[in-house]
């Protein structure tokens, strides 16, 4: 039997409100990554400087190993971020390394949202989901290969199969001009609400209150619409791995959403 690998519990990355819906094992928490179109990764600003607030961007990012491309999201993973790398963000890294740190620490989060909780209770309304954090320590890509690698998984990220159906290979310009992150991990952890709407007991007694009063779920499902040539396309259909990509994405979404339904019908 394999052995299910989990980020270890700190103080750092333990669920502790509703603990019972985290999550610590890495393939629940690498997928969200994975499948969430934006993530969240904040660090805090420069000693150097006066600003206050910690910094957030937000940036897309997938899990990879270029070392062992063929990991699985069950075993121990970088995180691939692409956006642009300013000044700010080369200083911060320098800075860190300067300071004795393997990298700039920062913390990423995705969170997709499942359906919307609507109690008799306007205090009591919530939202079922799903969520991820991860921390750990990022530094700027310089290697070649190594940036063409996460290129690569990042774009695929966006249409599955679509960095063999652009315009390659890569030309130095391209690689020069890119930001790419690696970000290390340390540890992370899932959170994730799939209830039935719930009410203070009084309400529940309240059977006047109930008769007027809507209460339900609403299930929120990601839907990729038709796709739409650019102005300057010249390639007459759509092609079937865009196609494919959407109808997958989609008939996931739309499974999860109802498997949602039916936990949440038997747990009323």
């Amino acid at each position: 039997m394999s052995r299910t690998l989990e980020y270890p519990k700190t103080a750092r990355n333990t669920v502790v409100r509703r603990g019972h819906r985290g999550k610590y094992d890495l393939e629940t928490i690498h997928t969200l990554i994975n499948t969430s179109l934006v993530l969240n990764v904040s660090f805090a600003p420069s000693p150097d400087t006066d600003e206050d607030f910690p910094v957030i961007l937000p940036m897309i990012g997938v899990m990879g190993s270029f070392e062992n491309p063929s990991a699985g999201l069950d075993e121990p993973l970088d995180c691939y971020l692409h956006g642009y790398v300013s000044n700010r963000l080369n200083n911060l890294v320098r800075k860190a390394h300067d300071a004795g740190k393997p990298g700039l620490p920062l913390c990423l989060s995705a969170t997709k949202v499942d359906g919307l909780l609507l109690a008799l209770s306007g205090f009591n309304h919530s939202y079922n989901y799903r969520s991820a954090c991860l921390f750990g320590y990022a530094n700027i890509v310089t290697d070649p290969e190594e940036i063409v690698y996460g290129m690569r998984i990042i774009t695929d990220k966006v249409v599955r199969n679509r960095w063999d159906n652009t315009r390659l290979p890569p030309t130095k310009a391209d690689i020069a001009s890119t930001g790419v992150l690696r970000v290390t991990i340390k540890t992370g952890s899932g959170k994730i609400k799939a209830d039935p709407p719930s009410d203070d007991k009084a309400d529940m007694e309240n059977e006047e209150m109930r008769q007027s009063v809507w209460a339900g779920y609403i299930p929120v499902t990601e839907n990729l619409g038709e796709p739409v040539p650019a102005v300057y396309n010249r390639v007459d259909a759509v092609p079937e791995y865009v196609a494919q990509h959407r109808s997958d994405v989609n008939d996931e979404s739309k499974q999860y959403s109802e498997e949602l339904v039916q936990k949440v019908l038997q747990a009323q």
